[in-house]
């Protein structure tokens, strides 16, 4: 059987360490679930955990997170397509907008629902992803306050997401100047700015991220502790939330160089085996064939947790491991991988990979009190008109 396996007490630290990094910052967060691709049983988890505020790009699971957590805020982080204004207002309490047509819809359909929808204005700050240009802000922003049943917390961007260009303090400091100058114009409060994600944690680390910059979107560093571009576990992150168990389905001693000349064509891209020059021809080995495939995931982006072990090359539904001169392994045994972010999020929207949380639930909540605290992230939804974001504090 191959399954993910998220372990409830890493999960645990690194929510507990996103709190702290929080607290001392004086900002609000929420954890970005979508990689959980609406898995259940985690995100229970997260609500027994303390966690207020998820967001999510994919309406199905936040229909989802609304079943099994209805007390949850919840946050749509795609911009809306104009046909789902509806659904997005009866599952989102807040979503990420630059359009104005869109906005409208959301209007619309908040008086339709007789609710009110928190919209958070996106600009572009040079990642070339979703947001207004700086001199379109103004105007639009006077015509999104006075929609009804539509309430502008604050402004938003994403930085260094799209092309790989590492965030930087000048671009935060813009976003802090548009929020003043909209502010001083339309003498509007505009309490949230909702710029952070798990790239800027290394810069709020370090001390260099500006003050102004209060709420935080993250979700890489939650479940696997590591933050782009390196991928590195972050300092005080546990590397070890997610492990992927792969049964082996054949284990044999064989040639680790391959018979004949190599064309460089397969059916997938980087799913052969580089050239080892230094094996000698007919050099042996232990192999394992492991039932995990391109269809499952992005395999090479699997690291195997065992030192020695390495993955040769995979198919569509297969993958094959070489385990080196020893064995020690038997057919039905597994073999454990840490995955990278892109594998994560594969593995958990692949309907042939079972998930898994250890402990159990049950056990999870029972040992709760004693083993698990984590700060309690503030929300949008609790902030009086006008405040200003509250620090996280501990429960």
């Amino acid at each position: 059987m191959n399954r993910v396996v998220i372990n409830l007490e890493a999960l645990s630290h690194n929510l507990a360490a996103v709190g702290e990094l929080m607290r001392e910052h004086g900002a609000t967060w929420t954890v970005v679930v979508k990689s959980l691709c609406g898995h259940q049983q985690t995100i229970e988890a997260l609500q027994l955990l303390g966690i207020r505020s998820i967001a999510d790009s994919r309406l199905g699971t936040l229909a989802v997170t609304r079943e099994v957590a209805h007390e949850l805020e919840t946050w749509y982080l795609r911009p809306p397509h104009l046909s789902a204004a509806p659904e997005v207002v009866r599952l989102a309490h807040v979503s990420m907008n630059s359009e104005l047509d869109v906005i409208r819809a959301l209007s619309e359909a908040a008086v339709e629902q007789d609710r009110v929808h928190r919209v958070v204005i996106m600009i572009e700050l040079g990642d070339l992803r979703e947001g207004l240009l700086p001199q379109e802000l103004a105007d639009f922003y006077e015509t999104v306050f006075e929609l009804p049943n539509i309430e502008v917390p604050g402004l938003g961007a994403y930085v260094g997401v799209q092309n790989g260009i590492g965030p930087n303090t000048d671009q935060l400091s813009q976003l802090l100047l548009y929020r003043e100058l909209l502010e001083l114009k339309y003498d509007r409060p505009l309490p949230l700015i909702s710029a952070g994600t798990t790239d800027l944690l290394p810069l709020l680390m370090d001390g260099k991220l500006p003050r102004g910059i209060n709420h935080f979107r993250i979700g890489e560093a939650c479940f696997l502790g590591t933050a782009p571009p390196s991928g590195e576990v972050l300092p005080g992150f546990r590397g070890d939330v997610v492990r992927v168990e792969a049964e082996i389905a054949e284990i044999k001693e064989k040639s680790l160089v391959p018979a004949g000349e190599t064309g460089g064509i397969t059916p997938f891209e980087h799913t052969a085996a580089e050239p080892d020059g230094d094996l000698p021809p007919g050099q042996r080995g232990y192999r394992a064939l492991v039932t995990i495939g391109q269809l499952d995931t992005d395999i090479f982006g699997l690291t195997p947790t065992r030192t020695g072990h390495q993955i040769a090359g995979a198919s569509s539904d297969i993958s094959v491991v070489n385990l080196g001169e020893g064995n020690g392994y038997r057919v039905g045994e597994t073999i454990a991988f840490e995955p990278s972010y892109e594998a994560f999020v594969r593995l958990m929207g692949s309907s042939y990979i079972e998930k898994a949380v250890r402990p159990s639930l049950d056990e999870f909540a029972k040992a709760l009190p004693e083993r698990w605290k984590t700060p309690v992230p503030p929300t949008v939804e609790g902030l009086p008109p006008g405040a200003a974001p509250q620090t996280a504090s501990s429960t």
